[in-house]
């Protein structure tokens, strides 16, 4: 795997000998973690800014957030570190054209579970990559495997543009959707996907199961599937077992699993226990719980082999560990992999066929 690599010096390691003013660019979680991390290697940030239609005099972190423009005007040359997920096509074009005037880096930091990726993480766990890369089953996987584990060394974004594709060249080619499937959407959010997915399908499918534990997306959840027909909501968390969890509550997409101190108690099960019978097409999306979730699902995946749809993003190890369990589960399957438009590399995933 290494010889593979082209990055060999971290984002972290970048920021604290670049020799310029680093600038943080976005507000929220990701930035708070951001500033956890450099006030822990010694890099003092000097300054932040949001993109324009954000900065209306608040300040974040005890600094008066500026524009670009007023940052640009402040320092002659600076670095940027991006500390927000962005998708849209808009600001994605905007962090490029950053990128091309200043130096600008997106650290990689975990939805879920801790510790940083770096280099030295692909060379404790060197063999489990080296294994999970040798089972994607064809050039364009590899290419983009790569090209993630390259971005998340460095935060350098031409990576993930150099490699992203659309969904829809997805369904078209390697992950074929057929207008008969029996979905289960593990993280349905609000429904998101199961419209992506009903899109691509002309509407028709034979079934569809989604779970969401969070108690407002389900209301979302709700209301834009009424009227769906053949479609059962439950308002719970996929997992390996029936247990009760506590659950920090975003009501949003990065809703996740939490200490007690920090959540509510939450109802979690598992896909073999709720559904009985055929499943054509497992999502999953569940904010670093997709390694149970797997498990949960193992004999159905076993029995029905349905295509899988499984986000590799969310902790450090996904990128090795659930591919290793997916062949474990069912040796039959080609694994490929894929990222898609989003900065950091957020929306990369294994697509998994017969």
């Amino acid at each position: 795997m290494l010889e593979k690599l082209t990055e060999t010096v971290s984002v972290w390691d970048r920021a604290k000998s670049c020799g310029k003013p680093v600038v943080l660019y976005g507000m929220g979680n990701g930035a708070d973690m951001v500033f956890d991390v450099l006030d822990g290697i010694g890099v003092t940030v000097s300054d932040v800014f949001a993109s324009d239609n954000f900065v209306r005099g608040h300040s974040f972190h005890g600094f008066r957030v500026l524009k670009y423009a007023d940052i640009c005007e402040k320092y002659d040359d600076f670095l940027i570190l991006m500390t927000f997920a962005v998708h849209d096509k808009d600001t994605m074009e905007r962090v490029k054209q950053m990128s091309e005037q200043h130096e600008l880096l997106s650290p990689t930091v975990p939805v879920a579970g801790k510790g940083l990726f770096t280099l030295d993480y692909i060379k404790e766990n060197e063999a489990l990559f080296d294994r999970a890369f040798g089972l994607l089953a064809d050039e364009k996987s590899r290419f983009d495997f790569i090209s993630v584990l390259n971005f998340k060394i460095s935060g350098k974004v031409k990576y993930l543009f150099d490699c992203e594709s659309e969904k829809a060249q997805l369904y078209s080619t390697v992950f074929p959707l057929r207008e008969d499937e029996i979905i289960v959407d593990l993280g349905a959010y609000d429904g998101d996907t199961i419209r992506e997915f009903t899109a691509v399908t002309n509407g028709k499918y034979r079934k569809i199961y989604a779970f969401e534990p969070d108690e407002k997306n389900f209301r979302k959840l709700q209301k834009n599937t009424e009227d769906m027909e053949n479609i059962s909501l439950f308002n719970i968390g996929a997992w390996d077992c029936e247990q009760t969890l506590y659950f920090s509550k975003k009501a949003g997409r990065n809703s996740h699993t939490s200490e007690k101190q920090n959540g509510v108690p939450v109802l979690f099960n598992s896909v073999d226990n709720v559904i009985d019978g055929e499943v054509t097409f497992i999502k999953m999306d569940i904010e670093g719980a997709e390694s149970r979730a797997l498990s949960g699902a193992a004999q159905t995946i076993k029995k029905y082999k349905p295509k899988l749809y499984v986000c590799a993003y969310h902790r450090n190890e996904d990128a090795f560990a659930l591919p290793i369990k997916i062949n474990e589960l069912c040796g039959e399957y080609k694994i490929y992999y894929r990222h898609h438009p989003y900065i950091p590399a957020w929306e990369s995933n294994f697509y998994c066929v017969l």
